[in-house]
């Protein structure tokens, strides 16, 4: 692989690792709603239901289980994107040490 390239590609991954950033604020913002709305169906569910606590507990998880899986499905994309962000550092981490060892062979 030439010089240029490996900044090319560089370059592209830099780019993609910026979008990372903005993704990964999103990702974690739509996790924040989906928490909140969790927690408010969770609670106002627990106020209206009759019986023990563990009754109501129960109930109320129950009534909540659809915002659950929403925040679940919200937590696996906050945690893709950094997994992605991970593999596109390890890529650039991956060129520049290629960039060092071309420039040092074409020295020899």
């Amino acid at each position: 692989m030439n010089p240029t390239d490996i900044q090319k590609q560089l370059s592209e991954l830099i780019t993609e690792n910026q979008k990372g950033a903005t993704s990964l604020f999103e990702a974690e913002r739509l996790l924040a709603e989906a928490e909140y709305e969790l927690d408010t169906t969770e609670q106002k569910a627990f106020i209206r239901a009759e019986g023990t606590v563990r009754d109501r507990e129960a109930l109320s998880r129950l009534e909540a289980a659809e915002k659950r899986l929403q925040r679940d499905l919200r937590r696996a994309e906050f945690n893709r994107v950094k997994v992605k962000i991970k593999a596109i550092e390890t890529g650039i981490m991956a060129l520049a040490t290629q960039a060092k060892l071309t420039q040092a062979e074409a020295r020899l």
